[in-house]
């Protein structure tokens, strides 16, 4: 089963979930989503696989409070949608998705699991 990982590399969390993989010797797919911004349809996945309140997909760092947003400005799967499509750098990190299951990877040790899961 292939497991995709939406990656940011200057991320502690991101590498550590990337390391478990890797160590595990388990074949993945890595998306730098700062790079390959993931499109309308990957994001309403994402959201589906990971269930639960669709905020819980919006980072929220210094530049969430950048552009001023607040809890109401995400609220919504569309809203969530709407927001990272112009703002990816706000998607949670890492993201990682096996068949039709997807975690957070925070802390990275929930990569372990997904990976278990069966």
């Amino acid at each position: 089963m292939t497991i995709t990982i939406f990656h940011n590399p200057q991320c502690s969390k991101s590498r550590g979930a990337l390391g478990i993989l890797n160590e595990r010797g388990v074949d993945h797919d890595v998306v730098e989503y700062l790079k390959t911004p993931p499109d309308r349809a990957t994001l309403a996945r994402i959201l589906t696989l990971l269930g639960g309140p669709p905020g819980a997909l919006v980072r929220r760092d210094s530049r969430y409070k950048e552009l001023g947003l607040r809890e109401a400005d995400h609220a919504t799967r569309e809203q969530v949608i709407e927001l990272l499509l112009k703002h990816p750098e706000l998607m949670e990190r890492p993201v990682v998705i096996r068949g039709d299951q997807a975690v957070i990877g925070r802390p990275p040790e929930r990569v372990v699991e997904l990976l278990e899961d069966d």
